[in-house]
């Protein structure tokens, strides 16, 4: 079992994609080695749903943000180090002797680069752990001078067994501007890419979690995010304060809470008050939350959800021969199907069916919303131009939450504070907008 979405929610809330624009992954890409990004794009694929595993990988980020960590090791030596470490192909001692025999031969004659690359490969990988042997025990150092357990324990202590191994004495006798004798150089060579692949194999998987742990810490310290606690399914709630939307600079934040009893919302607003981004808003710091990663808000409580679905850029299909309106019906029906297995989701539609008639809009919204108001193990918040819909829905519901983002008319011009409020509102401002950018004017050639 896990946390299940689709593409179509992944796409509405740009979570994936390195390349993307403004996608959430490409927020927390601050990595810097390669297997750091992997393991990060591991995380973003794989939510959890275990309240106890997402609580300890939260605590973990908050323990490398509250140390203050930083990834420390040299970039250009850790891509020598790592190349050099990942290309063994003589596990025995004879033919591993007989092949750096050879590289040095070809050195002599100046055919150097395999010689260079084992002899810079070699100084680089010492220099490696020596780097890791410091970040670590600085993280225990810092988890003891603070008096917080040291969730990082199990690396550090899996590190320590490797470097004091017997066959790693050697090490401190490895400088940068000290050459090895050609005997020694192989002897070396066998042992950190031969004799111990396996727990230098080990050494480059806490780069790599290291990396990505202080990558996420760093961004939830510039970005003033917070740590969601996760508790069970069966709480089904969801609470935020402040959450607001991590890709818009300076966003407004707001608090909203979805519960048993009251675990519908039902979100009015004019065109460009921020209905979107608000819906947008929660359904990142969902996802992020079941990561464990920190999410953009003050404070998040949830009980963890088996999955989530989302129905807010839906497009047409032309291949298919798919109107708007269709395509929107295609998905209520897909999202039908995963309320109607009564799992613990959290559902998010943004103007049910923009493709038809108002008439059939307002029906549709109004019985697809009520449909989903008897489902109480999800979270539901739909949002809607009809405020006609909201007034019967306010009739017939009563475990729904009434709120609107509202309009500040200064003049002629709109304003939007993007705070939620209580209610449904009834502001329209579409025909003020289209004054204001004179469009008749322009077509009447008056401008």
């Amino acid at each position: 079992m896990s946390f299940v979405t689709d593409k179509q929610t992944l796409a509405d809330l740009n979570i994936l994609g390195k390349y993307t624009p403004n996608s959430i992954f490409s927020l927390f890409n601050e990595v810097v080695t390669f297997g750091g990004e992997k393991l990060l794009g591991k995380s973003f694929q794989e939510p959890l749903d275990n309240a106890e595993a997402i609580n300890r990988k939260s605590r973990l980020f908050c323990f490398f943000q509250k140390g203050n960590h930083q990834f420390s090791i040299n970039r250009e030596g850790f891509s020598i180090a790592e190349q050099y470490l990942s290309h063994a192909d003589f596990s025995n001692p004879v033919t591993a002797w007989a092949n750096m025999l050879r590289i040095y031969l070809l050195y002599r004659i100046g055919l150097d680069k395999e010689y260079n690359m084992v002899r810079n490969g070699l100084k680089a990988s010492v220099s490696l752990l020596k780097q890791l042997r410091d970040l670590l025990n600085g993280i225990e150092h810092k988890a003891k001078e603070v008096g917080v357990e040291n969730l990082y324990a199990d690396n550090c202590q899996l590190f320590r067994t490797i470097i004091n191994d017997k066959r790693l004495e050697w090490i401190e006798t490895i400088t940068p501007e000290k050459d090895c004798s050609l005997i020694k150089l192989a002897k070396y060579d066998h042992v950190l890419r031969y004799s111990m692949k396996d727990e230098m194999s080990q050494v480059l998987d806490i780069i790599y979690d290291l990396d990505m742990n202080i990558a996420v810490a760093n961004v939830a310290e510039k970005r003033g995010f917070c740590y969601a606690h996760a508790e069970a399914k069966e709480k089904n709630h969801l609470l935020f304060k402040n959450v607001f939307h991590p890709a818009i600079k300076d966003a407004v934040g707001n608090d909203i809470q979805f519960q048993g009893n009251m675990n519908v919302v039902f979100l009015t607003g004019a065109n460009m008050a921020g209905k979107s981004t608000l819906m947008k808003s929660i359904g990142v710091a969902t996802y992020l939350a079941h990561m464990g990663f920190p999410v953009p808000a003050s404070e998040m409580r949830f009980s963890v959800k088996e999955g989530m679905y989302t129905s807010i850029n839906v497009p047409d299909n032309l291949e298919m021969g798919y109107s708007h309106f269709y395509a929107e019906v295609l998905r209520v029906k897909t999202v039908a199907k995963a309320v109607a297995s009564d799992k613990y989701l959290l559902i998010i539609f943004d103007e049910l069916f923009k493709g038809t008639n108002v008439k059939d809009a307002y029906d549709a919204t109004v019985a697809i919303t009520e449909a989903f108001s008897k489902k109480n193990r999800g979270a539901f918040i739909v949002s809607t131009h009809i405020m006609e819909a909201g007034e019967t829905l306010k009739e017939r519901c009563d475990n729904m939450q009434f709120l609107y983002l509202p309009t500040v008319m200064k003049g002629n011009v709109p304003v939007y504070p993007y705070k939620l409020q209580e209610g449904i509102t009834d502001d329209r401002h579409g025909m003020i907008i289209i004054n204001n950018e004179k469009i008749l004017e322009i077509i009447k050639g008056e401008e």
